[in-house]
């Protein structure tokens, strides 16, 4: 059964229905394929390179400080210890990468299950364009308004014109992102999704699984 949105204009006025067939949509698995992707994605933003000196390191000679026997203090080896103050790190983080493998299937499943939660929600509203004449904050906010979103949204286009650019980059809580760059986080991350009709096309071609 297709899923059956409302279009709407800058106005926020209906202009008609618009189905998304049935076949890109995924309710049945990709729970655990969400939450990998998630996990990668979020591991992928650190930088790993948190980096400490381990005692071959330090700078020192390998001198003991003093004799092994008869001064009745503690014996000690060498001044890059990590026990001694200026010392070395015991087991300090080193520089590494975070990075997890995902496969394309995967990716697949859990945006196609992301995005079909999105729809199942009412939280895509779909527009007929987001096309502005001039870069004007107030002409986006007031189309913001129009559609009802109450605190912030994903604003998904099939291409990011310079105009509408300038127009969001001053709007808080407001992302805007093409259609071929919109993956699974991204898509959680906000409550409302605003797509593009011309967006929703590219987004048809990458939820098709004969695109595989």
């Amino acid at each position: 059964m297709s899923k059956t949105l409302l279009v709407k204009n800058k106005d926020g006025k209906d202009l008609g229905d618009y189905d998304i067939p049935e076949n890109l949509l995924e309710y049945d698995k990709g729970d655990h394929a969400v939450h990998e992707v998630v996990v990668a994605y979020q591991a992928h933003q650190r930088a790993g390179t948190a980096s400490t000196l381990s005692k071959s390191k330090v700078a020192g000679s390998g001198k003991k400080p003093w004799k092994q026997k008869g001064l009745g203090r503690a014996r000690a080896g060498y001044k890059q210890s990590p026990i001694w103050r200026g010392g070395a790190v015991a087991h300090g983080p080193h520089p590494r990468s975070y990075k997890k493998k995902i496969s394309k299937k995967i990716a697949k499943l859990a945006f196609r299950r992301a995005f079909s939660e999105k729809v199942q929600q009412n939280e895509v509203i779909l527009i007929e364009d987001l096309n502005l004449e001039s870069p004007k904050t107030k002409e986006l906010n007031k189309i913001y308004r129009n559609l009802g979103i109450e605190r912030g949204c994903l604003m998904v286009v099939d291409e990011v014109s310079q105009n509408l650019f300038l127009s969001s980059r001053n709007i808080q809580n407001i992302e805007l992102i093409s259609a071929d760059l919109l993956n699974t986080y991204k898509l959680l991350l906000y409550k409302s999704v605003v797509v593009t009709k011309a967006a929703m096309n590219v987004l048809e071609k990458r939820l098709s699984k004969e695109s595989d």
